[in-house]
């Protein structure tokens, strides 16, 4: 066992740990326990809005399953990864301002509650309810799958061990704490990932020989590895830009990304988040697609992807430091694990629960489902980790193409076309997740594109003309 490494790792934990166990107290003795466990109080300011993005955005497929896919597709991936950096002014400038004043309007603490107050329907409700549930538990076991291959790697025990411990890390400390004790450890969390991976890459090209000679050593060996087409030939210049759809602009439609745009305290820090976010992600994105790549000439011979980050960690800085650089994918592993535990369960006791079984359920009944359901949900994601597959990055991008078909457009619509009704909004979500759930099973990447590309773009006319369609019934309906 590595101690070396191991003891700086505890420490990082046992700071976030602490950070948890302070949020945790403020939620006992709240008088708002929903507002505050499932939103933080509307209370966030820019920096930790920004660092609570970045480190949820940034999870397991990024840390260690987007090194492990640019280690084996080369610099194309790196090309193909920097199409995020728009992510957080996406987010941000599209929703923004309206999202957060419709949002305290309704008085919504969840993206269900906005559809919910925009569409006056059961069936939207859901409809995404279940989206959420379905697809989130897809990014949710990425997560738990990284977190536990570092462990693993880090450590030298099994792979089930790992799980287990990375399991008991993350309930514990987002149970006790909630949206509160998330946003707040990010905000630690984002700075690690920060200045972690910036360490680990100047190390890695230290210990290459250089950037021309790591470049020399990718050309020898696969002259594709260089190229902007991947080592197989195939991130054609197609599915690379279509590939910005599902990492940049879909985003917005993320239930894990869009309760940010809910939580932050005033315009300014909304504005101030913007610059500091897409600062941040984009040297991270940068920092850890470019180490997976350079970490090839070093360590040629990785049979399984998602353990290049840990293990160049250990091969080219002292033990000790690796550690703390360690701490960096850790962390964001477990922001956004926390994030979707709580997105998850929001979804089931919030949206499904309060609305549709038991409306008038006492506060400390709230409360004490709200936890239970959020533990239930940490070990069936633990049963679903027990067998992973090598490279996790494609159980998160499914998550995410899903999540997108379903939400963008009766969110991004609803907000800004008053014509969008419910109709139009069930329409969009049914085609959507229906096709994006037939083309990724069977035919993937459709005249070129990524899978997530034409769900899309068929909901956005699948929500306009039913909405048009509709408009007399629903007039009918509200007289």
């Amino acid at each position: 066992m590595n101690w070396q490494a191991l003891v700086p790792l505890i420490g990082v934990i046992l700071i976030i740990f602490g950070t948890g166990v302070w949020a945790g107290k403020y939620i006992k003795s709240s008088n708002t326990f929903m507002q505050d466990y499932f939103l933080g109080g509307r209370s966030l300011g820019g920096f930790v809005l920004a660092m609570t993005m970045t480190a949820t955005y940034g999870s397991a497929s990024s840390f260690i399953g987007g090194p492990g896919t640019a280690y084996t597709e080369g610099m194309g991936w790196v090309l193909l990864a920097m199409t995020q950096v728009s992510t957080g002014y996406f987010v941000l400038m599209v929703l923004g301002k309206k999202f957060a004043i419709v949002t305290r309007k309704y008085n919504a603490l969840t993206m269900v509650d906005f559809l919910k107050e925009r569409y006056r329907s059961k069936w939207v409700v859901l409809i995404s309810a279940f989206s959420i549930i379905i697809f989130l538990f897809s990014a949710m076991a990425a997560q738990w799958i990284g977190g536990a291959r570092l462990i693993e790697s880090l450590i030298g025990i099994p792979y089930i061990t790992a799980l287990f411990i990375f399991a008991i890390l993350v309930l514990i400390y987002v149970i006790i704490g909630g949206f509160r004790a998330v946003a707040l450890t990010d905000s630690i969390q984002g700075t690690i990932m920060f200045v972690g991976t910036l360490i680990l890459l100047i190390a890695t090209i230290v210990a290459g020989g250089g950037i021309s000679n790591i470049m020399s050593d990718l050309s020898a060996e696969n002259p594709n590895l260089i190229t902007p087409y991947g080592a197989e030939g195939t991130l054609t210049p197609a599915f690379v830009s279509s590939f910005w759809i599902l990492v940049g602009v879909g985003v917005v439609a993320l239930p894990q990304i869009t309760v940010r745009a809910m939580s932050y305290k005033d315009s300014r820090s909304m504005h101030r988040a913007i610059i500091i976010g897409t600062i941040v992600v984009g040297v991270i994105m940068l920092n850890m697609h470019l180490i997976g790549v350079f970490a090839r000439p070093i360590l040629p011979d990785i049979k399984v992807g998602d353990k290049v980050m840990p293990l160049i960690a250990l091969e080219v800085l002292p033990n000790w430091l690796a550690g703390i650089v360690l701490a960096a994918p850790m962390a964001a592993i477990m922001s956004t694990v926390d994030s979707l535990l709580l997105l998850v369960s929001s979804s089931i006791v919030k949206d499904v629960y309060l609305n549709y079984v038991e409306p008038n359920a006492s506060h400390q009944r709230v409360k004490r489902l709200s936890i239970g359901v959020t533990a239930i949900l940490g070990v069936i994601v633990f049963v679903m980790a027990l067998n992973p597959p090598d490279l996790i990055i494609w159980l998160n991008l499914f998550a995410f193409g899903g999540l997108e078909a379903a939400f963008i457009w009766p969110i991004v619509m609803g907000l800004y076309w008053q014509k969008g009704n419910k109709y139009g909004a069930i329409a969009s979500m049914i085609t959507g997740v229906g096709l994006y759930i037939l083309s990724d099973s069977f035919f993937p990447q459709p005249f070129g594109l990524h899978s997530v590309v034409m769900p899309v773009v068929v909901s956005f006319f699948a929500y306009l003309l039913v909405s048009l369609a509709t408009q007399e019934k629903v007039i009918g309906e509200k007289a």
